[in-house]
This record gives C-alpha cells, structure tokens and sequence, in this order.
C-alpha cells in the first residue's frame, strides 16, 4: 500500500480524499491547521484499516511543511503520493478587499501548494517515482468576481505546475504530476470563509457532493495524465475562456454575483483566514439537498482513454460494416444492358 500525503485533510475534499484513500494497510499523512478535526480524520482512516499520522500546521510555513515530510518518511516510508488540497478565500469585491487579504489566501492557496509539491519533489526526485496532485479549480482559467484572490491563487498554481511538468519531462523524470480542476463543491468552507458581501456565500451551481472530487482525485493519483476537468461546468468555464473570453467575462459580470450568493443575510461569525474555525462539520457543507453524488462529466473526465478507445472501436466497427455491404450492394444492384 502506498505512503499518502494530503494538505487540507481536517474538513471538505481534503477529508473526503482521505476518506477514499482509506483502506487496510494504507499509511495516511494529514495535514491541516486544526489538530482536533485531524484527530477525527484519523480515526476514520483508522476505521478503515489504515494508519493514520496528524500533523497540524499551516502550509503557508515552508519549513513547517518540510518537517511533515520528514516525519512522514520517518513513519511511514517513502512518501509515493503527495494532494495539494488546503486553501483558503475571500469574498468580497476587489476595491474591498485589504493587501493582506490578498498576501494571506496567496500564502495558503498557491504557496502552501509550491511548498507541498517542493516537500514532496525533493523525495520523489532522488528516487525517481511518485505522485503529486494539484487540486485546483476552474475559476484557475476563468475568473469570476468577488473571488478575485482565490483566483488569482488557483491560476499561479496551474503556471508553477505547468513550468515543473515540462522540466520533469525535459529530465525524463518518472516523478508524475497531475492536475484536478474543480466545480462548485458541498464543503464547509462556504461557512467560514471570510465574507464581506452581506449575504450567506454559495458554491456556483451545479454543485457536486466531496466524495464525486475524492474518487476523481484517487482516480487522477493511480492513472496522472495532465489534469482532470471535473464536470461540465469546468469544462464550459475553461473552454469559453480560451474560445471567447470577452463573452465569458459579460457573462460572469452578469450572472456570478447572484450566483455565489444566498437570500440570507451574514451573521456575524469567525472565519478561518488566519485562525481555525471550531467545530467539526466533516466532509459536507450545507447544500446536500442541491448537490449530487455523480456526474456523467466527471465519469467522463476520468474515463476519457476509454471513451476514446470505445469511440475508435465503434468507428472502425462502422466502416468495416460498410465494406462488407458493399458487394452484396453491388450484387443486388440491377445489370445496365449494353
């Protein structure tokens, strides 16, 4: 069974991802800040058969991170695969939304991400093998409003991935790396991320259940190929970004703001910019009557070979079938006279 590291294990996809790749014999590195909702994490890994280490820390400390790994090998053995999943945001728009803000969610979201794909490269590379996985989202290609730093994040996180892919592949690394972009997802953070709108924040609908993005994240860790497009609602936003993305941006200037937002006014509440949140609501946010376990896109997306090798069969199925029936067409086709 293999080593497995995942960032942002303590609540949403990151504890939906640990709950997938939970099973006998599976040896489980958990990271996130919040060392009580890691406790419970384990123990659901533990239930499972598996063996399960907590390390609470913040991913936006590189030095913290290295010593995770560290301490990982140390229990486990080599690390063989690494998930990039911790985040954190901000909504709110951009005239509002203070330069710390902006410093904070880029720490956690895109360089808590360099400083786990480092952690883990540094390990892999010297042994020639491994797995890492950049979950990201599709608001990465196609911005939206009020999100303006999670965006920001999510798109530095697909060029820092694209520039190290290509020199795994000019060194002939067998290290792999791989992307999975994200749809609106049913997870806690809709509840503690900072908002500054006034209204209760939404995933942007169609809205996908954690334990679809876990099953395409352990999916996407056994066969890595360049990046995972979850659901046609990625598939929509980051193509309409590379076909026509001045239509894309009225678009979203008109429909993204309703879209992300509720009819219920905000309470005040903590947020989890810079501390956690107590509690421990798991995997699930408050949407599990709008969101879905399953969607033919995804199944799509991380059967896209077989789709293609289905498709070419029943090509070449068509065309011989059409070549078979020519002669008895030619057969039965009435003789001209002279």
């Amino acid at each position: 069974m293999p080593t497995i590291v995942i960032s942002g294990a303590s609540a949403g996809v990151g504890r939906a991802t640990a709950r997938r790749f939970a099973a006998p014999g599976a040896r489980i590195a958990l990271i996130a800040r919040s060392g009580r909702r890691l406790e419970a994490a384990a123990q659901e890994v533990r239930r499972a058969g598996g063996q399960a280490l907590v390390l609470p820390l913040d991913v936006a400390d590189a030095a913290a991170v290295e010593d995770a790994a560290e301490k990982t090998e140390q229990a486990f053995g080599p690390i063989d695969i690494w998930i990039n999943v911790a985040m954190v945001t901000v909504l709110a728009r951009v005239i509002d939304t203070e330069p710390d803000e902006y410093r904070r969610v880029t720490e956690v979201t895109y360089l808590g991400t360099v400083h786990g794909t480092l952690a883990a490269l540094r390990r892999m590379s010297a042994r020639d093998r491994g797995v890492i996985v950049q979950v990201g989202s599709a608001l990465a290609y196609r911005s939206i409003p009020l999100q303006s730093a999670y965006c920001a994040a999510k798109s530095a996180i697909v060029g820092f991935t694209d520039s190290l892919r290509s020199e795994l592949i000019h060194d002939r690394s067998n290290v792999r790396i791989t992307a999975v972009q994200l749809p609106g997802v049913n997870t806690p953070q809709f509840d503690w991320a900072r908002n500054k709108m006034g209204y209760r924040q939404m995933p942007v609908p169609p809205i996908f259940q954690p334990e679809a993005i876990a099953e395409a994240i352990w999916r996407a860790a056994h066969k890595p190929r360049r990046e995972y497009w979850l659901g046609f609602s990625s598939f929509k936003a980051i193509m309409s970004e590379r076909i026509a993305p001045s239509i894309g941006d009225r678009y979203v200037a008109r429909k993204a703001f309703e879209s992300q937002l509720t009819d219920e006014r905000l309470r005040d509440r903590p947020d989890n910019l810079y501390d956690t949140v107590d509690g421990d609501p798991g995997a699930h946010g408050r949407f599990d009557g709008q969101a879905t376990e399953r969607s033919p896109a995804i199944w799509a997306s991380e059967h896209r070979d077989a789709l293609v090798i289905a498709g070419g069969l029943g090509l070449v199925g068509l065309l011989v079938g059409m070549v078979l029936r020519r002669p008895q067409q030619t057969r039965d086709r009435p003789r001209r006279l002279p």
